[in-house]
């Protein structure tokens, strides 16, 4: 009784969490700019310049300063000279990370700025705005609405919207804001230097009152320490402040945290650091609440060991704190669209929380509780004979076509990831009393449901296709054949127990056996044998997402031992970055894992090859390959925690992906990249997932069906 008692309280809390949170502020509709991903230079900054006026950049973009700021821990650096018959703008833009949508909704522009020395009202820049279709407003001087500012004091620079009048041809939309324009004024051949911060579009509101900040709480690890607190109640805040006291010292903020996230990771970068932490609401009128009850914590020395579980209990942490409360489904990416889930990465979530179970991460109690929130969505929820689409309204279970409007029926992929997960989770959880019963009855009932051998179409063809739409029934038509991602999805089909396909369907489709060259390779690529898939493999995701619950150790056809396979992939794509053929910094033995991301400039699928390849890594690519490159892949583990973790660790484990050549580091965590972290570092350490999975009774008939050998 006590457990359930507890159980329900958890539960009770945690919709209270993301109720709280999602009635908050809308960060995404407020902020153009806070704080800077960048170590050096804003990425989303250009500037140009024309001759005698000049402007200090780095590469071309605006200098990061951390020495100077409103929001902790950084602000944009603006030094010029204004000179006749010289110019200078600098533009900073909005990180318009996947699926944002940009409606700044406030009635005027703030500009939150620090002048070292004090600047004069008459010689502070321009400004002009420019939205996303390229339309832009009439400059105006930033005098017209500010005095002089003082020396050492942050002022803001209120510009009401209205005063903003479009210049271009076609009118100016100010909600669609996508970059702020700051540009040569009065020629006064002075040197200035201005520090701007937390760009913001806000509507004036009166100075409430905050509540104090509750639950701070604080856990050490090798050289980070964990921030947690209890979600606000209050309505209106802008952000919550970080604040830190080392070795007894005084507190000073190190940090801020979006209105909708309620932990912080402080990397102090080394063992042996005792710090106490206090943490406050600022409001959208700059009104701090009060600080909360302090909490302390010291970094400390880890074995590898520990340091897995660090990575794996952070990780797994995006699919408990942050899933959509309505459904318990994962969210596509976080910041994003808070109503956006992804089948495919709930799947991947499904297995992390089975290994969030056996790890003690929550109780297993918790574990299938969510579970039966999940499945109990999924079975209302849009589904196109038997098959959900790619995403879903996490609140309403309807479809929703994210990437174009034939995308609006049932995705045969993403059910496979889905569908992996959740038959990993029915048999880890089945002897769990009466509850582990349900779920498993659940379950099956979605299992069965599916109708894989629709997805052949009528009449039936020698392969599966991935979409289908009531509406356009196969106009995408895209034919599932490797070698890449979608072998769970011809394994799946071929184990179904009511909608199934035949065992010759792995070879026509996924192996396309007879078009010569297609599937098996057999070449060496810097002297690895790689058996098959075109040139050096593809993206490195190919030797992750299918194999999370299926277990390639000793699963071997006509082609390929399938383990080796994987194995081959992530070692080439190890050496690729110790060879560095493009010379990117930071690429070597502990610094490798290039796969399909969203990157500097949106998503590409990159590959281990020259002409896919811009600096970017992605942590996922190496840590997810831990069962096949153990060594290599812990080296890298360490690499970005010890060296790059001031820069890639964060609340949710590692951010999505870096590119030390460009100085840029992602601003999202995604639900496909999380998850394989969790699942195949215990794969490595334990089997958990492979053993679950493969345990299913309909398994042993699909391998013998396709004649893969295990």
């Amino acid at each position: 009784m006590k457990s359930s008692v507890r159980l329900f309280i958890c539960i009770v809390a945690w919709t209270i969490a993301c109720v709280c949170a999602n009635g908050a502020t809308d960060y995404s509709n407020r902020v153009l700019f806070e704080n800077s991903s960048s170590q050096k230079a804003h990425y989303y900054s250009f500037t140009k310049i024309s001759t005698p006026s000049s402007l200090a950049v780095i590469g071309g973009k605006l200098p990061v300063d951390t020495e100077h700021f409103l929001s902790a821990p950084n602000s944009l650096k603006l030094q010029w000279t204004s000179r006749v018959n010289g110019g200078w703008e600098a533009e900073v833009h909005a990180y318009i990370w996947r699926n944002r949508v940009v409606d700044f909704s406030g009635t005027e522009l703030r500009l939150h700025v620090y002048s070292p020395t004090g600047i004069a009202a008459v010689d502070l820049p321009l400004l002009a705005l420019r939205d996303m279709d390229g339309n832009f407003t009439r400059t105006v001087t930033l005098a017209n609405f500010t005095g002089d500012l003082p020396a050492g004091e942050w002022k803001v620079i209120r510009v009401p919207m209205a005063r903003l009048q479009t210049a271009s041809v076609r009118l100016f939309h100010s909600t669609r804001t996508k970059a702020v324009i700051l540009a040569q004024g009065r020629a006064d051949e002075r040197e200035h230097t201005l520090f701007v911060d937390d760009i913001t579009f806000d509507s004036p509101r009166a100075r409430s009152a905050l509540q104090a900040v509750t639950g701070v709480r604080a856990e050490g690890f090798e050289r980070h320490i964990d921030i947690a607190w209890n979600a606000s109640k209050d309505l209106t805040f802008a952000r919550y402040e970080i604040f830190r006291s080392i070795d007894g010292g005084a507190f000073k903020q190190i940090g801020t945290q979006m209105p909708t996230l309620t932990r912080y990771a402080d990397f102090v970068g080394r063992p042996g650091v005792h710090a106490r932490y206090e943490v406050r609401l600022m409001g959208t009128e700059g009104n701090p609440s009060a600080f909360s009850a302090a909490a302390e914590a010291s970094t400390k020395p880890m074995t590898d060991d520990e340091l897995l579980t660090m990575v794996q209990q952070a990780s797994f942490r995006y699919y408990w704190e942050l899933a959509q409360p309505d459904s318990g489904m994962t969210r596509e990416n976080v910041p994003g669209n808070d109503d956006i889930v992804a089948m495919g990465a709930s799947g991947f979530g499904i297995m992390a929380l089975v290994v969030g179970a056996d790890r003690g991460f929550v109780t297993r109690t918790q574990a299938m509780e969510r579970l039966l929130l999940i499945t109990s969505f999924l079975a209302k929820a849009d589904k196109f004979h038997g098959a959900w689409p790619h995403f879903l309204n996490g609140r309403t279970g309807r479809t929703m076509p994210v990437f174009d409007q034939f995308d609006d029926g049932g995705d045969l992929v993403e059910t496979s990831f889905l569908m992996e997960g959740l038959l990993a989770a029915r048999q880890y959880f089945k002897n769990d009393g009466v509850t582990g019963q349900e779920l498993y009855r659940k379950i099956t009932q979605l299992w069965e449901g599916v109708e894989w051998d629709w997805y052949r179409k009528t009449p039936p063809q020698d392969a599966l296709f991935w979409h289908w739409s009531p509406d356009y029934t196969w106009f995408i038509s895209n034919r599932l054949t490797g070698w890449n991602e979608t072998m769970i999805t011809y394994l799946l089909p071929i184990a179904s127990p009511t909608h199934g396909v035949p065992g010759s369907l792995f070879y026509s489709g996924f192996t396309a056996e007879g078009v010569k060259g297609h599937y098996a390779n057999g070449k060496r690529v810097y002297g690895i044998e790689l058996p098959v898939g075109k040139g050096v493999g593809g993206p490195l995701f190919f030797a992750h997402y299918s194999f999370m619950g299926f277990d390639p150790r000793k699963v071997r056809d006509k082609y390929a031992n399938y383990f080796e396979q994987n194995r081959a992939m992530a070692k080439i794509n190890e050496t690729y970055c110790v060879k560095n053929p493009k010379h990117f910094a930071g690429y070597g033995a502990d610094d490798w894992g290039i796969t399909a991301v969203d990157g500097p400039e949106g998503y590409v699928p990159y590959e281990p090859r020259p002409d896919l390849d811009d600096g970017t890594i992605a942590p996922t690519g190496a840590i997810s390959s831990m069962p096949y490159t153990p060594e290599a892949s812990m080296e890298a583990l360490k690499h970005f925690y010890r060296d790059l973790g001031g820069q890639l660790w964060g609340a949710y484990g590692f951010r999505d992906a870096f590119n030390q050549q460009q100085d840029w580091t992602a601003g999202i965590y995604m639900g496909l990249n999380q998850a394989p972290q969790v699942v195949m570092i215990e794969n490595y350490r334990t089997g958990l997932v492979w053993r679950n999975f493969m345990a299913n009774p309909e398994v042993p008939g699909m391998l013998a069906e396709t004649d893969l050998q295990h």
